[in-house]
């Protein structure tokens, strides 16, 4: 269910984060915007595997199941989107 951003991708969303704060008048960029680049493309990175791990553990729950429950079953559906949600309720509680 999750989608993989290609290298590609996140060069460019890093180049548009970077533009945007580069024109707002409120932001003053206190290293070189290259060095602020690469570390706006290691959040994105980070975020990615955050929500491959919460992608990783709903399915994994959803295989221990007793039941065989076939993947992209309404059922299937149901149960991705209730054990995404409780793994994102924990790191919100983890995070307080």
């Amino acid at each position: 269910m999750s989608g993989r951003l290609s290298r590609e991708k996140i060069n460019y969303l890093s180049r548009q984060v970077l533009s945007v704060l580069e024109s707002d008048d409120k932001v003053d960029l206190l290293d070189d915007p290259n060095e602020v680049r690469l570390v706006i493309v290691k959040s994105i990175e980070e975020e990615m595997k955050l929500y491959e791990s919460l992608d990783k553990k709903a399915i994994d729950k959803i295989q221990s199941q007793k039941k065989a429950i076939e993947e992209g079953s309404r059922e299937w559906e149901i149960l991705y989107r209730k054990y995404y949600n409780d793994e994102l309720a924990k790191l919100g509680k983890l995070s307080d």
